[in-house]
This record gives C-alpha cells, sequence and structure tokens, in this order.
C-alpha cells in the first residue's frame, strides 16, 4: 500500500502537509515526499525512508517548503510526487497505484516517442507512467479517464496544478479510499481519515469510485460524478487501516470489533482469556471478549518506540526478524493458561508460526489461533497487497497443492467455500503447519456484514476470487 496527503489553504500549508503526511506511516516503508507550490514553482524532496521515518527524513528541510497547497506521499513502491511539464502545463502528482500492465503501457508510450526521466530501481516509475497517460487527455480529466481506460489495476491520485488547486481521482472501482477534510483555512485531502483530526478538520465527504473533484480554499467541484460499481480493499479494515480511520464513513475499529463479536458468538473452544496479536488483532480480541464474556488479556505486547512493520525490509529473513523481535511475551500471563489468540490474517505462514512457538516456549498450555478474516487463497491483483511475488508464496496455495497432488489452482472454489470438505482439510494442514491446538477464520459473510456494506461493494477477491473485470 501507500498512503497521500494534499492539502489547499487559506496560509502557510507546510506545517499541516508534513504531519498529515506522516500520519500515513503505517501504509509504506519505500519512500517519503513532499511538493508545495508557491505561485511560481513546484518545490519538491524525495527520500528513501528504508532504516529511518519520515519525520526525520523531512523536518530538517521544512521551511523551503513554501506555499498554501501542497502534496505529499509516504511509498510502499515508487519515488513520488513526480513533477511534469506538458501541454497541460506543469502539474506535481502522486498515486496509490498497482499497474499489473505496466510494461505494455511503457511500450506504448514509447512508440507514442514519450519518455521516462524517473527510473524506479531501475524500472518504469508507475507514477510517471500515470503522468504521461495523463497527458495524452486534451485535458486533465481526459487524461485521467485515459488512465482509467487503460491501466489494470488501480489508480487513485492527488494532482496538484499551477493555479494552487488539487484534482482528486478515485480509482475506477474505489478500491482505495480518497477523504476530504476541511477547516475555516480550507481543505485536506487523505488516504486516511485520521490523519487529520489533530489538525482540526472534519470530514466533508468521501470522494466516490471513478469520482475526479478539483479542490480550492473555497470549495469542492466535481468534475466527472462516481461510478455506480464499487469494489472498496475488505482488507483496509481487516488490517492496513489504522484504527481512527473511516472508510466509506465505516470506521476501522468498529469493524475489527464486530468481526470479533461475530466470531466469539459462533466458537465453542473452552478457554482461561483472549488475547491480541496487535496491532490489528487488537478490535478483533475485545469483540470476541465480549460476545464469548471470558477476559481480555495482553500477554503479548507490541515495543512500538523503535520497530516499525514486519515487512520493511527486503530480505525474507530480515522482515521475520523484526517480526520477532517487536512483538514481546508476558510470560507471567501466558505460563499453564489456555488462550485464544487473535490476528489478522496469515500470508506466508511464518511469522505466525513463529509466534505460536514463541508462546509455548513462555508456558501456554493451549494456543488457539482466531482470524479475522477467511483463508487467503487468491494473490491480490488490485493493490499491493504485500511483498509476496507470486501465489505460491500464500501459505495456503502451497498447502493446497500439497492437498491436490501438485497443482495449486485445482478446485479453488472449494477450497473458498467454509462448507465443504476441502476447506476443512486446508483449515486442518494449516493448523498443522502453524502448530496450534486449535485454528479457526472467519467467514465472508461476517466480514461483509462486519464492514457493513453489500459484498457487491467490497473486494474479497484475495478471499474468494471475485471482482469486477480486470480493472
Amino acid at each position: 500500500m501507500s498512503g497521500f496527503f494534499g492539502i489547499v489553504s487559506k496560509r502557510p500549508c507546510i506545517t499541516d502537509l508534513f504531519y498529515g503526511i506522516d500520519y500515513h506511516s503505517h501504509l509504506g516503508t519505500t519512500a517519503g515526499g513532499i511538493c508545495t507550490f508557491d505561485g511560481e514553482t513546484f518545490r519538491r524532496d524525495i527520500h528513501s525512508l528504508k532504516g529511518s521515518y519520515f519525520r526525520t527524513k523531512f523536518e530538517d528541510d521544512l521551511p523551503k517548503f513554501i506555499g498554501n497547497s501542497g502534496i505529499g506521499i509516504i511509498s510502499d513502491t515508487d519515488a513520488q510526487p513526480i513533477v511534469v511539464n506538458s501541454h497541460l502545463g506543469k502539474f506535481a502528482i502522486v498515486t496509490v497505484a498497482k499497474i499489473t500492465n505496466i510494461k505494455e503501457l511503457e511500450k506504448e508510450c514509447l512508440d507514442n516517442k514519450q519518455h521516462f526521466a524517473e527510473l524506479s530501481h531501475g524500472d518504469t516509475n508507475p507514477t510517471e507512467l500515470v503522468a504521461l497517460l495523463i497527458t495524452q487527455g486534451k485535458d486533465f480529466v481526459d487524461g485521467i479517464q485515459n488512465v482509467y481506460n487503460k491501466v489494470k489495476g488501480s489508480v487513485s491520485m492527488l494532482i496538484l496544478t499551477t493555479d494552487g488547486s488539487i484534482i482528486a481521482a478515485r480509482d475506477l472501482y474505489g478500491r482505495t479510499p480518497i477523504v476530504i477534510g476541511k477547516n475555516e483555512t480550507g481543505y485536506v485531502l487523505a488516504s486516511e481519515s485520521h490523519s487529520y483530526i489533530n489538525l482540526d478538520y472534519t470530514t466533508e465527504r468521501f470522494v466516490g469510485p471513478g469520482e475526479i473533484v478539483r479542490v480550492t480554499e473555497n470549495g469542492v467541484t466535481q468534475l466527472k460524478a462516481p461510478n455506480d460499481k464499487m469494489q472498496i480493499c475488505s482488507f483496509l479494515w481487516i488490517y492496513y487501516g489504522f484504527p481512527a480511520s473511516d472508510y466509506e464513513g465505516i470506521n476501522v475499529e468498529e469493524m475489527r470489533y464486530r468481526g470479533g463479536y461475530a466470531m466469539g458468538m459462533m466458537d465453542d473452544v473452552e478457554v482461561d482469556y483472549v488475547a491480541p496479536i496487535p496491532d490489528s488483532g487488537i478490535g478483533m480480541a475485545i469483540g470476541y471478549s465480549n460476545a464469548k464474556q471470558i477476559p481480555y488479556v495482553r500477554s503479548v505486547v507490541k515495543y512500538t518506540p523503535t520497530w516499525s512493520r514486519s515487512f520493511m525490509p527486503i530480505n525474507q529473513s530480515q522482515r521475520e526478524h523484526v517480526a520477532k523481535m517487536k512483538l514481546i511475551p508476558n510470560r507471567a500471563l501466558l505460563k499453564g493458561k489456555r488462550v485464544v489468540f487473535c490476528d489478522d490474517s496469515i500470508v506466508r505462514g511464518t511469522q505466525l508460526r513463529d509466534n505460536v512457538k514463541m508462546l509455548y516456549e513462555y508456558g501456554a498450555k493451549e494456543v488457539h489461533i482466531r482470524l479475522s478474516c477467511p483463508p487467503l487463497n487468491y494473490g491480490c491483483q488490485f493493490l499491493n497487497f504485500s511483498a509476496s511475488k507470486n501465489e505460491l508464496e500464500l501459505i495456503t496455495r502451497r498447502c493446497i497443492a500439497e492437498l491436490e497432488g501438485g497443482d495449486s489452482t485445482k478446485n479453488l472454489a472449494l477450497y473458498s467455500d467454509s462448507t465443504t470438505k476441502q476447506y476443512a482439510n486446508l483449515v486442518e494442514m494449516l493448523r498443522k503447519h502453524v502448530g496450534v491446538d486449535s485454528l479457526k477464520f472467519n467467514t465472508l459473510d461476517n466480514i461483509c456484514k462486519a464492514i457493513g456494506l453489500p459484498k457487491c461493494q467490497v473486494c474479497t477477491h484475495c478471499f474468494d476470487g471475485s471482482s469486477y473485470g480486470d480493472k
């Protein structure tokens, strides 16, 4: 994932812009960038965030970011913002995107005598590609529509223009969010609504799927109406989202609570207490505790002052080491206890397996894992969901391959249906792999009810392979 933030104000914007971007730090660890416009000049800076944090990289540079409007991003993919000069005029752009047909579009641009100047790790920078596709249009709206028509995957964007306004465009099916906040000095645009709470902005509205708006210090103008169909990513609520954030007006922590409550109501395991695997398991564990009327105990805590998220390093062994170091078990609360632990999901399986081993080593008598979502049986085609390069990195697909004699694609629909024997066999194999007394996943029906949107409006592709087309 990645997270962006923009501001258009009646006063110098850099303080609010700086903190608003920083509040997206949970969404990216690759690069951070800021760009402001002072009426004449785009002032841009980009820093690598590997092994560091956004604030420490940018706080010394803040005086140079002059102007009342600006955009920025914490990216998990490419270096941004990109600044472009074109027949549409000069503009800066940030994107939250996954472009699965990037090679095809790269060739099209080169054949069209366009060129790429900002390579990312030696490859085409996806945000620059989006900028070039925009410049193929007769105006910004036409250019953004060109992006919608050509990109397979998803692209949401903020465009800072030379009149000081920001054009915001949410991806075609609204897989990633854009929310607009307002106060007496102007407007902010963000991926995460919690990012402007402490800056004294209140939510004005959510940009719709495929909608394009122009935001000035005086108001919001719709340039393209939203689409009728939406496929917002369910994993925003399950894992990515900060607990205080809202998507489509639905709070992340409330959703996690409701999902945990539903799971607690359907679970008959006998334990001494329930505990979260922090952070995303906390809301679920509280809901589960209240449903089953058993104590909520923090027998594993996260050391937050220095350890960032577990998949920050590129090397998998380093990721696993960081994951271990940031979680600290409490032997006094674990010894001799039967415990349900709530977590968000299993991706590769190594991190959870190591956590479980640690719990037993610290004295837990029984360990029961409850996961807030169904098994991840399909790779994400629409967002940069994780560092996985192919679907066989998913522990579920490796188990399915073993169950099906080497074919990880066989009977996927049956393995995604919680009422089938294939699903039961998959869960049992996963339980043995993780090494716990019991393992249960939440149901897709519970997830959709906890979110509070119809299933047709929520992307559940990673669970059941369903989504709209290839966009």
